[in-house]
Parts: structure tokens; sequence; C-alpha cells
């Protein structure tokens, strides 16, 4: 199979206009196979984007891309239950799920499964796939040896795999909302502060370091991951899709570079090199890949 580069879902909370304008640039210019949307961090949220979803995903369909609507990654109260089982009702829709309450709707029906499902192990893939699950993106904490085992089960079922390899990287999931505690605010009056911040708010060690980044009730790392250099490796072992996490900087130009790693037209240190000229203030890491420090970056070494 022809390796597709897909772009996830919109993780953070901005205002509509440049949400839409997103995904319209990305249908007009990004060589991306497969779009996600759809709001996966707060309902709160979802009423800004909703009515924009049929336009969005018409228009991303006429341009070639293929359309996946992205489910909660927590669901904590009745109103989230059902915007769940809203989005998994609707006809002529493939639905990624991202927590288990969607699975109830969605067995028996193709659907795809998103990384905040906790796919550690062959067994949890293997039911998954007996429910309707027809792909599945892993967890971006596994280790190269865990992608391993977990492709070469999904190619005995006969379903696609995919992998983020770009972006900061979702670490944990709160009933608390940070961003509304960090300005003194609660979570049912939080007045949308995390709108203030396009990539996530920087969270710093007491000596001032920068360590992690708060996006409402996520915890995501400080860190963008880069795994350009590992893309070979993920080929190799059969992951068919690439997913880039989209952040407020030029994706088009990122989705441009990584398109030209998957067709061999570019190496992966060119690449690395291009990509820190987008946002040089973020610091790359791999360690999850090589099962060290998530935070950690592993330069590959040259070939004798």
């Amino acid at each position: 199979m022809i390796p597709q580069l897909t772009m996830g879902p919109i993780q953070y909370h901005w205002p509509a206009p440049q949400w839409k304008d997103f995904y319209m640039r990305i249908a007009d210019e990004a060589p991306v196979d497969v779009v996600y949307i759809g709001e996966v961090i707060c309902s709160k949220r979802a009423p800004f984007y909703e009515p924009l979803y049929e336009e969005v995903a018409d228009y991303l369909k006429k341009a070639g891309k293929k359309v996946i609507f992205s489910t909660l990654a927590e669901v904590m109260i009745k109103h989230d239950r059902k915007m769940v089982s809203g989005m998994t009702a609707l006809e002529d829709v493939l639905v990624e799920a991202n927590d288990t309450s969607a699975l109830y709707y969605l067995s028996g029906k193709p659907h795809t499964i998103g990384p905040f499902m906790n796919v550690y192990n062959e067994e949890t893939l293997t039911f998954l796939t007996l429910n309707g699950a027809e792909h599945a993106c892993f967890p971006t904490e596994l280790p190269e040896a865990s992608l391993s085992v977990l492709s070469r089960r999904a190619n005995h079922l006969g379903i696609t795999t995919e992998v983020q390899v770009y972006g900061r990287i979702p670490l944990a999931l709160s009933a608390r909302c940070y961003h509304a505690r960090a300005h003194g605010r609660v979570k049912d009056n939080c007045q949308f502060v995390c709108e203030n911040d396009a990539d996530g708010m920087e969270l710093k060690t007491l000596k001032g370091q920068p360590f992690l980044s708060v996006n409402g009730i996520a915890t995501m790392s400080h860190t963008c991951l880069n795994l350009a250099q590992e893309i070979e490796t993920l080929t190799g072992m059969g992951i068919t899709h690439y997913r880039l996490s989209p952040h407020s900087h030029d994706m088009v130009k990122v989705s441009k570079l990584f398109r030209d790693l998957l067709s061999n037209k570019a190496d992966p240190a060119s690449v690395t090199e291009e990509l820190k000229k987008i946002r040089p203030d973020i610091p790359f890491s791999n360690g999850f890949f090589h099962r060290t420090r998530g935070y950690e970056w592993l330069q590959q070494r040259e070939s004798a």
C-alpha cells in the first residue's frame, strides 16, 4: 500500500474563522490523503465548529481528501455522551473513536480507532477489529518494539495502521480544566480562556524551564514529536498512515516536507532541518519511539 499522509483533528481552541480557514487551506494546498475533523478535547468548544462541519467536510472531499470525524477523548457528563452518540449516528460518515464510550454506538459498524484509545497489545487490537474497527492510530507513547508487534497483528487482521509523526504529544486527560484553573476560573465558567493559546499554554518548572503544555483538560508535551528519522523503520514494519497533528504554524509546508519524505524525494536530515525553521522555539522529541524519556531527541547516526 502507498503510504498515506493524514492530518489529525485540531486539538486546540481556535476562533471559528481560523479553524475553517485552516481546513480550507489544507484542502487547497496540503498533499494529505486523509483529514480528521471534530472536537476531541472539550465538548464546550464544539458549538463553535459544529455549524461548519458539513461545509468543511464537503470542501475537503471535493479536493480529493478522505474525511473522518473524531469523537471526544473523554466523556464525563450526559452532554458529552449525547455528543458522541449524535456523531456516531450520522449516515455515510466514518468515525474515529477516541473513547470507549463510542464503541457501544459503533459496534458492528465500520469505524477507526484514535490515538487516545489504549491499544497496547494484540488482544485489544483483535477485540476492536472484531467490533468493527478497520483502522487504528496507535498511542504516541508506544516504542518501536510494540508498534512492530501491533503492526504484524493488524496485517494479520486485515486492517490499516497509523502513527503520529509530527506535533505535540497528548499525554493525559483530566476531569479538571487546567487552563481555567491557571486563570483563577472554574471549568463551568472558563470563558474559553484556552483560546488565548493557539498551541497550548506553556508550563515551566520551578527553575523556569519549559516542561509541558496545557490545553484545556489535556496535558501535552512541550516538545514537538518528529519521527522523520524513523519513517523508514515504520514503513518497513508495515505502518500505512502517518499523522500530522495541527498547530498554528505552517502545516501546509510541514505536510509537503513529510510527503517528500514518504515519496523518497527528500532525506530525513534535510526534512528535519527544514522543520526546525518553521517553529524554532519548539524543540523536537522522539524518545518514546526509542523506549527512553519521551521528551528526548535522539539524533540519527550517520551511516558508515
